[in-house]
């Protein structure tokens, strides 16, 4: 093995190519979430139109969501491998170009009154493909931000993509209310829903055109030119018990994100919708409160993770999810739409303590040599086993307990888990990223 930089080499970054490039980072970050996230908002929609007269109807729709993170693995080993060997922007410019596609074809798709049960077969392909992008993209952009960062900001500089992620759910939640609310349900489900689907062109051509146009990271280029790539690194990071343990580490730390991104957020609407008999612009305009709320305090984590690390942030976000978690729900199962936004917002500012932090305390885990491959991998299983699947799970816990607190519990739980795993991590925080 290659040993290019015994010790770790500061970035020395001008404020002007940092800015160039969180742009960059954060616009593909905002397509490639629209994309994936419009799914679980349009979910009600492309129920009644995907799989008419199904008394599971719902839970169908989310079996296709969550059948599709089970791909993000993968396209975390192929993108992460071919990162790591190629190039972190070249493969950016990729899973941007293949989310917008796989997007775009799902708001062009025969419904299935029309080709019958091929339309749903196809719809869960479209989604396949969704998933494996978004499994290149997330360790993918946020080793880009992070290795393009100044020292003693990449807590901050990388929490803008964070920013950037719920700002297109905040879209995408606000265009589904909007259409909902103006075509209402006959006109959405006679040919509204594909509009949502079909903005994945122009956004996808924004990110595809700003990507091109950036170079690769000071790290990257610096292995490089140096000989020091990995030629296989997941069998790299395999090999070594330091890398094992960090990727075990990746699969349970980002624990929270299950009953924080996929249920607060991606689930919120049809929860309320569904069992707790909110209007469907209500549940919408709730969700939406809340996406404001956790894009204005996620800055403020990432700043504050570079001051006093990283540990502390998670742990103190962890500690008071398991707190709050199952009061905030409480509040939202009222019934009264001011309490709900107010149970929301409380949350939505305790899980920014989360995932403000949460991929930067994963790129500081790993050397550059297998950053892409070896944190794809953990972070993205993670992201199958215990976050596209808990949509489905809330549904059929729900359905077969008569509970409607189950989301809270979920909360409490994952929380918990979280603070165990991160009570296990070296905090890097202070220090330079490791080439090697």
């Amino acid at each position: 093995m290659s040993t290019v930089a015994a010790q770790p080499v500061p970035n020395t970054v001008d404020p002007r190519t940092a800015r160039k490039v969180t742009l960059a980072g954060c616009v593909g970050i905002f397509a490639e979430l629209y994309d994936n996230g419009i799914f679980g908002f349009m979910a009600g929609t492309l129920a009644a139109v995907f799989f008419p007269g199904s008394e599971n109807a719902v839970q169908l729709v989310f079996l296709g969501y969550a059948v599709s993170f089970f791909f993000r693995p993968l396209g975390g080993i192929i993108c992460g491998h071919l990162g790591d060997r190629i190039g972190r922007q070249r493969m950016l410019v990729f899973v941007i170009l293949l989310i917008s596609v796989a997007t775009a074809g799902i708001g062009i798709l025969p419904t299935y009154a029309s080709i019958g049960i091929a339309a749903p077969a196809l719809l869960i392909l479209l989604r396949v493909a969704q998933g494996f992008s978004v499994g290149g993209e997330a360790s993918g952009a946020m080793s880009f931000l992070a290795e393009h960062a100044p020292e003693g900001k990449r807590g901050l500089y990388t929490s803008y993509a964070q920013i950037a992620s719920f700002l297109s759910l905040l879209t995408g939640t606000l265009i589904a209310a909007a259409m909902t609310s103006g075509l209402g349900a006959e006109r959405m489900e006679s040919w509204g829903w594909r509009i949502p689907f079909l903005l994945a062109v122009p956004l996808g051509i924004t990110g595809i055109y700003i990507r091109k146009r950036i170079s690769d990271t000071p790290n990257f280029t610096r292995l490089q030119e140096g000989g020091g790539l990995s030629k296989n690194p997941l069998k790299e990071a395999f090999s070594s018990a330091e890398h094992r343990r960090a990727m075990l580490l990746a699969l349970f730390i980002p624990l929270m994100n299950g009953s924080g991104y996929y249920v607060l957020f991606g689930y919120m609407p049809t929860f309320m919708s569904t069992e707790l008999h909110f209007g469907q612009v209500q549940g919408l305009l709730v969700t939406a409160a809340s996406l404001v709320a956790i894009s204005l305090a996620i800055p403020y984590m990432g700043r504050l993770s570079d001051r006093i690390g990283r540990k502390k942030v998670l742990a103190g976000a962890a500690m008071a999810m398991a707190v709050a978690g199952i009061p905030c729900y409480l509040l939202i199962g009222t019934g009264s739409v001011p309490l709900a936004i107010l149970g929301a917002c409380l949350m939505a500012v305790i899980f920014a303590g989360h995932t403000g932090v949460i991929h930067i305390l994963l790129v500081e885990l790993f050397p550059t040599r297998v950053r892409y491959s070896a944190y794809g991998l953990g972070y993205n299983v993670s992201a199958a086993l215990f976050g596209g699947t808990a949509p489905l799970l809330m549904t059929y816990l729900i359905d077969k307990t008569g509970n409607v607190n189950m989301p809270a519990f979920y909360a409490v739980v994952t929380a918990l888990g979280t603070l165990i795993a991160v009570s296990r991590v070296q905090d890097r925080a202070h220090l330079p990223l490791r080439d090697v």
